[in-house]
């Protein structure tokens, strides 16, 4: 008798396996975003580049939440064939329990000795052959039906089996589903905020720059006045001593001890604006005593825009110091400085790189000169 057992392969545990690699290599890729983020955000960086970065926060989100739709169906369509092949199952089990019953009341109404008369009943050495034979396919069969019922029996196990880890794993995904969208919001929302802060932070630097452009303007009017009446005075013959002269190159001293924070030239700002320094930045802490390089005449001393307090030194022949970022000036305009005087204290807490002073050395023209060719060398 033919077995009725269909003979199916079990891929379930596989798939889920299968399945969970997957989201578990996104998951990773994700983690490796945030390690990103994180490290980003320990150092300067551009709003720019931490709103790219939640992008990409965002993007493999929605590949996880892609990813866990598909295996719900896949899911789904799983406990759907199992709920098929176990009822089918069930039904042809069923089916041989009624067949095997109808044999043992078959057997039990003819009694246990019934193999023995229909064998004894034998007319014949050929009868006798055909009946044992007759009784051996009977018994072959009802073997073969138990078999059956067996491997039945096994096969609804199996088919329950799959059918519960299908519905553990499937609620499993939803709940997970469920938290991926939260994530996902929780990381637009975050998006929206960067988003509005890089704007914030784009007009802040927008209007920064116009700031230090006005400042710039202003010093540079100062200093081209400056250098029309140091002409004019030379035209007549009157032309002051200078103070600095070429020979000072790697020989003035240090205005204030520190690191410097920014170089002469066009360096990259906020949100990768390009910000032009005339000069260069000496970190120092706020009240540091801010000394003169050079013997001059004080032509500004006070507020001059995103400088806040400044000072700035008529040396002669065309040369001139400026010093932004202080707390306060210590000299007033027309005073004449000696060498190594002070000139006012360190502020700048509310810059961008925070307390500092901003130096420059103007030459002849006005022309911005870098002032660490001019300062002493450090050791």
């Amino acid at each position: 008798m033919t077995s009725l057992v269909s003979q199916r392969p079990q891929p379930f545990d596989q798939q889920l396996r299968d399945n969970q690699q997957r989201l578990e290599g996104i998951r990773r890729e994700r983690s490796e975003v945030e390690q990103e983020l994180e490290r980003l955000r320990t150092q300067a960086h551009s709003l720019s580049d931490e709103l790219a970065n939640i992008e990409r926060q965002k993007e493999t989100t929605n590949r996880i939440v892609n990813e866990l739709d598909r295996q719900i169906a896949g899911l789904s369509d799983q406990i759907d064939r199992t709920t098929v092949d176990l009822l089918l199952a069930q039904n042809a089990l069923a089916e041989k329990r009624a067949v095997l019953e109808r044999r043992l009341v078959d057997i039990y109404k003819r009694g246990a000795l019934y193999a023995y008369q229909v064998l004894l009943a034998a007319e014949s050495f050929g009868d006798l052959l055909s009946r044992y034979k007759y009784l051996y396919l009977v018994s072959r069969q009802d073997r073969l039906l138990a078999n059956d019922m067996s491997k039945l029996q096994r096969r609804i196990e199996g088919e329950r089996k799959t059918l519960v880890d299908a519905r553990d794993a499937l609620a499993r995904r939803k709940t997970e589903r469920t938290d991926e969208l939260d994530r996902y919001l929780g990381i637009e929302r975050e998006r929206q905020a960067s988003l509005r802060a890089t704007r914030r932070s784009a007009r802040q630097a927008l209007e920064r720059l116009s700031e230090l452009e006005r400042g710039e303007k202003s010093l540079n009017d100062r200093i081209a006045a400056l250098e029309r009446a140091r002409l004019e005075a030379e035209a007549r013959g009157a032309a002051a001593a200078a103070a600095i002269t070429t020979a000072d190159l790697g020989q003035l001293d240090w205005p204030v001890d520190g690191r410097i924070v920014y170089r002469f030239g066009t360096a990259t700002g906020p949100n990768k604006t390009r910000i032009p320094w005339h000069g260069i930045g000496i970190a120092a802490a706020i009240g540091t005593p801010v000394r003169t390089v050079a013997a001059g005449t004080v032509s500004l001393a006070g507020p001059l825009g995103t400088y806040l307090h400044s000072v700035l030194i008529d040396h002669g022949g065309g040369f001139y110091t400026f010093y932004g970022y202080l707390s306060d000036a210590a000299v007033a305009p027309g005073e004449r400085v000696l060498k190594g005087q002070l000139v006012g204290h360190v502020g700048g807490g509310s810059s961008d790189q925070g307390p500092h002073l901003h130096f420059e050395i103007r030459g002849r023209g006005g022309i911005a000169l870098d002032p660490v060719n001019w300062l002493k060398t450090r050791r």
